[in-house]
């Protein structure tokens, strides 16, 4: 069972979370209606994610094979074979299918614009895993853009609007774990070589100078959301001072990444970091108590 997780990247799935944002930011996270929706796309973009997982893993096997960490990979190392991954494929493609049709019937509602959105992440990943994934700065955008789906997602199907600046944040936010991500590449390829043509490129003070920027971009961000009339109006004006938890994160990501050159992936470090998590737990709690103890 371990492999097949492996190889849907379950682990990934926290990417998915996104969807909640919308929910969560409009202080409708206890009603039950709107909640059964949420976690429906959470589940359809789940399967989707897993689908472009999948495909972007049986393209690479070959270059998966020369890297330290990825020659794990079940496809990869041989642990599941290749007719094996893609009737696995298929029956995600069809799972995606009947739950998108079954939620439409179910909440007796238009999901066209939701349905649009899921078929726009999976073309994009298409375009990514074989084409794009090599084009530098195309790449990260690519990636970044795919959280904002994620977000995106999350609104239509429940039918809340998200601001302008929820939406910047995500994007800016998403790339600094790209940006991240392939840091953490440039630093492993010093070891064992480059096992990816957009790595062509990126050199390590490139990498250095744009999370620097990204993170100063989503910290104003964030800023500018909480400085937003709708969101004081929607919440309280000391909401503001949840901004000192989103700069503690950002910099012990920053600390880890530039200081102690983690070369893992952003969302392991988010896993294994308990200053991190302790922040986010706290952020969170926070906003809860703006949300829903308002007064």
């Amino acid at each position: 069972m371990k492999k097949y997780l492996k190889l849907l990247r379950v682990e990934q799935w926290v990417k998915n979370l996104f969807v909640f944002v919308p929910l969560f930011f409009s202080g409708n996270i206890t009603n039950l209606d709107l909640l059964t929706k949420s976690i429906f796309a959470f589940i359809i973009f789940s399967f989707a994610a897993s689908i472009v997982y999948i495909l972007n893993d049986y393209n690479d096997i070959e270059a998966d094979r020369k890297h330290p960490e990825k020659r794990r990979r079940p496809l990869a190392s041989g642990a599941i074979s290749k007719s094996t991954a893609i009737g696995i494929l298929i029956g995600l493609v069809i799972a995606d299918i009947v739950f998108v049709g079954f939620a439409q019937m179910y909440f007796q509602q238009p999901l066209w614009k939701f349905a649009t959105i899921i078929a726009f992440y999976v073309v994009m990943n298409l375009a990514y895993t074989f084409k794009l994934k090599h084009v530098p700065i195309i790449d990260i955008f690519i990636i970044a853009i795919g959280f904002v789906l994620r977000v995106l997602a999350g609104g239509y199907i429940t039918g809340i609007s998200i601001s302008q600046w929820a939406i910047l944040l995500t994007f800016v936010l998403a790339l600094v774990l790209a940006i991240g991500k392939r840091r953490g590449e440039l630093i492993n390829a010093q070891v064992s070589g480059k096992t990816r043509k957009a790595l062509d490129g990126y050199n390590v003070q490139f990498a250095d100078i744009a999370l620097s920027i990204s993170i100063t971009l989503a910290i104003v961000c964030y800023l500018m959301f909480t400085l937003s009339p709708e969101v004081q109006a929607r919440f309280h004006e000391r909401v503001f001072y949840t901004v000192v938890f989103v700069v503690f994160a950002l910099l012990r990501y920053l600390q880890q990444t530039l200081v102690y050159n983690r070369t893992e992936s952003p969302t392991k470090i988010v896993y294994r970091d308990r200053y991190i998590q302790v922040t986010l737990l706290l952020w969170v709690a926070t906003f809860l108590i703006q949300i829903y103890f308002k007064k």
